[in-house]
């Protein structure tokens, strides 16, 4: 596809505002990339994006008002997301339905709106968390993070015969404004083995590299970026 063509180097970035989604509009526009960033809030400081969206994701009218604006594109990353914690005997299930919507609801509806039209070498990339394999004070959003790597793994199947991809990337503890937010007061990050917090750029190289023609035969995976956290 030519790069005058309207999809070609066009992605939608959700959570562009701030730490990993920032970081990953940033990269992707430094690599030629056309960035359509979509948050709730304006981004804390200016953005990369071409074109910025503010809209509240878990609100199915302002994701078709979305769609209405930006009708195709040829990646898709979904990088919004937030924590609640708390341990099994004070957990709130208005606060498990609130990261339901976002993680998971949201992704759904974008991917379903895109992914069956996106061209050969398009991409579905979401951003998940080792912590889907389960983690202590955190089952809800853990829980989240798990239907996002079922979705994507299932969609790869779905879409690899068109040349489309669908991957995960999964950070551990990543020093972004999440890492300190009040939200998770009683669950300390830990510390990867490496002796430091995985840093958003990292994410955002490996997110490009993704995105990039190299990446044409990883589909269907659940990538880890963990500093040794995972050993």
């Amino acid at each position: 596809m030519a790069a005058s063509e309207p999809q070609s180097r066009t992605v939608l970035v959700t959570g562009h505002g701030s730490g990993i989604g920032a970081a990953i509009a940033a990269r992707l526009a430094e690599d030629g990339w056309t960035v359509i960033g979509v948050d709730r809030a304006a981004p804390v400081s200016p953005s990369r994006a071409s074109v910025e969206i503010l809209a509240d994701l878990t609100d199915p009218a302002q994701v078709r008002d979305v769609l209405a604006r930006v009708p195709q594109v040829r990646a898709l990353v979904h990088a919004a997301g937030f924590m609640r914690t708390g341990d099994l005997a004070g957990l709130d299930p208005a606060d498990g339905e609130a990261m339901w919507g976002l993680h998971v609801h949201a992704l759904v509806r974008l991917a379903q709106a895109y992914g069956p039209g996106m061209p050969q070498g398009g991409r579905v990339l979401a951003i998940g968390s080792r912590t889907s394999a389960g983690a202590a004070g955190k089952s809800q959003y853990a829980a989240c993070k798990a239907a996002v790597t079922a979705l994507i793994r299932s969609w790869a199947i779905e879409l690899a015969p068109r040349g489309v991809t669908a991957n995960v990337i999964a950070p551990a503890a990543t020093a972004t404004p999440m890492l300190s937010a009040g939200d998770r007061a009683d669950v300390a990050p830990a510390l990867p083995p490496i002796g430091r917090f995985i840093e958003p750029a990292e994410v955002a190289a490996y997110a490009a590299f993704i995105l990039s023609p190299e990446a044409d035969a990883i589909t269907g995976q659940e990538l880890l970026i963990c500093g040794g956290a995972s050993l």
